[in-house]
């Protein structure tokens, strides 16, 4: 029998904090594992498979994500009737916020896409333990005017090999950013999120694992004064060799918007 295919792009929010990041691993709770868990149940004796635009690790967070659906035979006819019960199902840290269909051509891993990607973070005082799942906190007095000129250095064409997580000797590292600043925190609010915060917000087309967090890492010690604008200027160079140490916690980084070009 003739099988007709459906490929849909659907848009979803979590929050990261339980989850073991998104892709399934045995014996634990993923974001992927509990989206096909509840697609199932949706969908019933539909045949379907997902794939999801990028791994996010462990308590990371996303206020946009996207993953793509495919089905068997049996089309979604009514994507308000299925987005809402699909987030009916859905566990209350996960929320789908669109669904397209797509053509066959398209591929949610492959094609070029912008990703913006927010850490949100404190210094210098102990924060009410509610903002642990999205704002981490760093409990040194930094010196963030000095990090917000170090976070512009990031920005155009480098040699990001010492911002990736168990680089080899035979990895592409030269990556492009298009943005990157750290700015004062009006995006995330709560009443017991600290009076002060802060957002590092930095886009491209793609990173590496762990580049974000590393980079963080590497601003944070800026901002302790651990390290210079020249040695973060000189981690970029060609050819350094230089591995980052530190791995900001995950917890502060957000996936905040992806777009499709």
């Amino acid at each position: 029998m003739f099988e007709k295919r459906y490929y849909y792009l659907i848009k979803i929010q979590y929050l990261g904090y339980r989850f073991h990041g998104w892709q399934k691993q045995p014996d634990v709770k993923t974001i992927h594992l509990m989206i096909d868990r509840t697609l199932k149940y949706v969908l019933g004796d539909t045949s379907f498979k997902t794939l999801g635009a990028g791994r996010t690790d462990a308590m990371v967070s996303a206020n946009e994500a996207a993953l793509e659906l495919f089905i068997k035979n049996d089309p979604i006819t009514d994507f308000n009737g299925f987005l809402a019960l699909f987030n009916h199902n859905l566990p209350q840290d996960i929320r789908a916020l669109s669904i397209k269909e797509v053509d066959k051509d398209f591929n949610v891993i492959q094609d070029s896409k912008l990703k913006e990607y927010h850490y949100v973070f404190s210094q210098g005082q102990k924060n009410h333990p509610f903002c642990a799942p999205i704002l981490t906190t760093i409990l040194e007095p930094l010196n963030v005017e000095l990090m917000k000129e170090g976070a512009k250095y990031f920005e155009g064409t480098h040699n990001f090999r010492a911002y990736c997580y168990k680089a080899t000797n035979h990895g592409e590292y030269v990556r492009t950013i298009i943005s990157s600043e750290i700015v004062d925190n009006t995006i995330y609010q709560a009443n017991f999120f600290p009076r002060e915060s802060y957002v590092f917000k930095i886009k491209g087309k793609g990173f590496m694992r762990n580049q974000i967090r590393l980079m963080m890492g590497c601003l944070i010690k800026l901002g302790r004064g651990e390290v210079t604008l020249d040695y973060l200027k000189e981690s970029l160079q060609e050819h350094n060799e230089e591995v980052m140490d530190y791995i900001a916690p995950a917890s502060g980084l957000i996936l905040h918007a992806l777009d499709f070009e």
